[in-house]
């Protein structure tokens, strides 16, 4: 493993096996809040060789090829990472509150960076992968516009 700690840039990153809220299922232990990212097959290898736990996913359909990925962790313990989600008219900090709204969104692009974190366990070593800065375009549908412009000024009636 190198010295060197360098970051993964993503643009137009496809995420999958999101689990931003952290809840607890089959796969994952309850707090744990983490998602999946498709990674260039051109530099998977050389993450792998540098330590990095680059894993395939099985194609669904005859012909295809297997894909590399990485579990990317979402932390907020010692620095949080900077997620924003935009629609066409507002731009928002998500925070360890909010952040599980993702697991829901369909999303439109994605832009990310992925920092690195090496460990040593019992003489093994790798690198653990976290999220630094994440930039989410929600999809929108055709009324979102329209509702956008309305003012709701104090309590809903309802």
């Amino acid at each position: 493993m190198s010295n060197e700690r360098k970051t993964i840039a993503i643009e137009n990153a496809h995420l999958f096996f999101k689990n931003f809220s952290g809840e607890q299922t089959a796969f994952n232990r309850a707090g744990d809040r983490n998602f999946c990212v498709f990674i260039d097959p051109e530099i998977a290898p050389k993450l792998k060789e540098d330590g990095w736990n680059i894993r395939m996913l099985n194609p669904r359909d005859d012909g295809d090829e297997p894909r590399p990925y990485i579990q990317v962790k979402v932390s907020y313990k010692n620095i949080p990472p900077r997620i924003y989600l935009m629609t066409s008219r507002k731009k928002r900090m998500l925070d360890e509150e909010t952040v599980g709204e993702l697991d829901v969104v369909d999303i439109q692009s994605c832009d990310l960076i992925i920092t690195p974190y090496e460990w040593t366990i019992n003489g093994k070593t790798g690198i653990s992968a976290y999220l630094k800065t994440m930039y989410v375009v929600m999809e929108e549908d055709e009324f979102a516009a329209k509702y956008a412009e309305m003012e709701y000024p104090g309590e809903a009636p309802f």
